[in-house]
């Protein structure tokens, strides 16, 4: 059996630091400004990498049946941290995310299970941006943190396929931030999403293609 692919986790803090670092420029450029990227942010992605990373290690699918815990664990980390103390305070926040999670409707996880169905055949490019976009359009699949839990979902999505993952770099900001404040602000059965949606999965699926990073992925 061939090795699973692993993250280049040193490699994504980098570039994540780098965006910290050349943030101020970079909001002056977005159409609907970012709140700035904070160390505890940073830390959190990176707790969400590495549980990527251990996902791929198991060769464990969040998408197969029994598993979707983990993407619900992915959000945990990026809000909440491994911290105990901070933990306990985001308990009841938590609570209410599960319970959200796993309701029915179109903001639940098995609205999203059933919209990457709809996409089975499509390249994985096209496959991870309309994971994004079903996360991040309304109602959203969090209460808190859908653009980073989305961006690593993408991540395993991508890893899991053999390619890079996606990771926030100062290239490639606005073109990731721009399209995910139209998709946040748009419902996901409604009029502006059936206008819109061709034209945010070519956008968001050419930024993950384009803008992969191999550095970014052992193999």
């Amino acid at each position: 059996m061939a090795k699973a692919p692993r993250l280049n986790l040193p490699a994504i803090e980098e570039s994540l630091r780098a965006v910290q670092h050349d943030f101020e420029h970079i909001n002056r450029q977005l159409e609907t400004r970012r709140d700035p990227l904070s160390d505890a942010v940073i830390e959190h992605m990176m707790l969400g990498y590495a549980e990527v990373d251990a996902l791929l290690a198991e060769r464990t699918d969040p998408f197969e049946l029994g598993n979707s815990g983990a993407l619900l664990a992915l959000n945990f980390l990026v809000i909440c941290g491994t911290d105990r103390r901070l933990r306990g305070e985001c308990a009841a926040a938590l609570t209410a995310t599960e319970e959200r999670f796993y309701a029915k409707g179109d903001g639940g996880f098995e609205s999203l299970a059933e919209y990457l169905a709809l996409l089975d055949g499509e390249t994985i490019w096209r496959r991870a941006a309309g994971a994004y976009i079903h996360v991040l359009s309304e109602p959203q699949l969090y209460i808190e943190g859908n653009h980073r839990t989305g961006a690593l979902i993408m991540s395993w999505m991508l890893a899991h396929a053999g390619k890079p993952p996606f990771v926030l770099s100062v290239n490639n900001a606005k073109a990731y931030f721009d399209p995910s404040s139209v998709a946040k602000d748009t419902r996901k059965h409604s009029l502006r999403m059936l206008l819109t949606r061709p034209k945010l999965l070519k956008s968001f699926a050419a930024l993950l293609k384009d803008g992969a990073e191999k550095t970014h992925l052992l193999l």
